[in-house]
């Protein structure tokens, strides 16, 4: 294993090791791995790059330090030579978030200076500029994540924000260094007296740019757009045969979960209402007992042949009213159970694809899956929409997975993911 990516949520692990995967341009990428936690046992020899999905962005500050150091371990032992702490592309955080924190021990661990700080995406319209993180056209804290439920985002300047977690000195890499090219971003980020580096990115090229600088680098921090021009860095120890991942088809009983808030999703699910049915949930009726496993099942099974839905999602008004009522910690923690106790039931009766939105939700569907298929490993598979891959856990009857992060896919996303799965070309 060469390069080790440490996520904080399991969406964010799908992103990152969908561009890992894919890679830039004919050679491709790395054949990429993503874990449910952290392993056991050692990684198949054959991985190039692994990722840690951990449940860490909303966790408390040395939960998330905790569990991030055991990943980093485990990823050093495996040879990574290179490590990537991954977060959100719009920085998700609350000024006491972990980001800080989890970075600030890593590079204490790894004696690292100059750590480039870099949530850009510009595919999904995030960008970078005068350490600013933009979501299209808009400052990120008039997008819409400034109305997250857990880890609301109302400051877009990302030097501020992250000087509010950490008392680390924070500099900043301008876009008008990244247009020199990579040696000359090289050269400032190895001259840089701050400890971590917020660096500009408004294009791909950016990235490829900063990728290529970053070649020798041992600890990165960013969004998956950052990985964009790793793989670069690495191929060539392994034969092409090797490195691609091959896709297989599954059909068959099939799933939709959705337990994320963002606008993106509800529109979403408006779309996949108007043909296959979708069943919203009580969340009082989840809190009180009324809600259970069997009565999402019950759904399901009597609408198998046609795509069903069930969501949580709502309105930021509607989720503060709930969240006020029952306690937000506590609704969360309700809701993870009974989306993952719900797919492990799933699995049970035969059900073999399953999609799933929303980060807190993804991590707990997975988590379940993982563990019902004895399959740590999650193979990456065919791209569906950018930063949402095809996972394929367990080797002897695969269950096909997607983790969509909220903001994420198309407006048929749901649909497409299923048809994607079963695709045999």
């Amino acid at each position: 294993m060469q390069i080790g990516v440490i996520a904080d949520d399991f969406t964010g692990a799908s992103d990152i090791a969908n561009t890992l995967a894919k890679g830039v341009g004919p050679e491709g990428g790395l054949r990429t791995a993503q874990y449910a936690g952290v392993p056991d046992g050692s990684a198949d020899l054959k991985i190039e790059a692994g990722v840690i999905s951990l449940k860490s962005r909303s966790a408390p500050v040395d939960e998330a330090v905790r569990d991030s150091l055991a990943a980093l371990h485990w990823l050093l032992r495996q040879g990574c030579t290179q490590i990537i702490f991954k977060y959100c592309s719009t920085f998700d955080s609350t000024r006491e978030g972990n980001i800080g924190p989890v970075a600030d021990a890593l590079a204490d661990e790894m004696g690292a200076n100059g750590v480039v700080v870099c949530p850009a995406f510009p595919t999904t319209g995030r960008t970078v500029y005068q350490g600013h993180l933009f979501v299209n056209d808009a400052l990120l804290n008039e997008s819409g994540m400034e109305n997250h439920p857990l880890t609301p985002m109302t400051d877009p300047d990302i030097r501020r924000w992250l000087g509010h977690q950490t008392a680390s000195s924070i500099g900043h890499l301008p876009l008008t260094t990244m247009a020199r090219g990579p040696k000359k971003v090289q050269a400032a980020l190895r001259e840089a007296t701050d400890r971590f580096v917020v660096a500009d990115a408004v294009s791909d090229n950016d990235l490829l740019t900063l990728g290529a600088a970053l070649a020798e680098a041992p600890l990165i921090t960013g969004g998956s757009g950052i990985a964009l021009g790793l793989p670069r860095n690495f191929l060539g120890q392994t034969s092409r045969q090797d490195r691609v991942v091959e896709h297989i088809a599954i059909s068959g009983p099939a799933a939709i979960l959705s337990g994320s808030c963002s606008g993106a999703t509800r529109g979403q699910i408006d779309v996949h209402e108007k043909n296959h049915p979708c069943q919203s949930i009580d969340v009082p009726g989840v809190m009180n007992g009324t809600v259970s496993v069997e009565t999402l099942v019950a759904f399901f099974d009597a609408n198998q042949d046609k795509r069903p839905l069930v969501y949580s999602s709502g309105a930021p008004e509607h989720v503060r009213d709930v969240q006020e009522q029952f306690g937000r910690d506590a609704v969360a923690a309700k809701l993870d159970a009974l989306f993952a106790d719900t797919a492990r039931a799933l699995i049970q009766k035969g059900y073999r694809r399953i999609v799933v939105a929303g980060g807190e939700t993804s991590g707990a569907v997975a988590q379940a899956v993982a563990q019902e298929r004895a399959a740590p490993a999650m193979l990456i598979s065919r791209e569906i929409d950018p930063g949402v891959p095809v996972l394929t856990v367990g080797r002897s009857d695969p269950v096909a997975l997607a983790l969509k992060s909220g903001n994420f896919g198309s407006a048929d996303f749901f649909a497409k993911a299923l048809d994607v799965m079963e695709a045999d070309t």
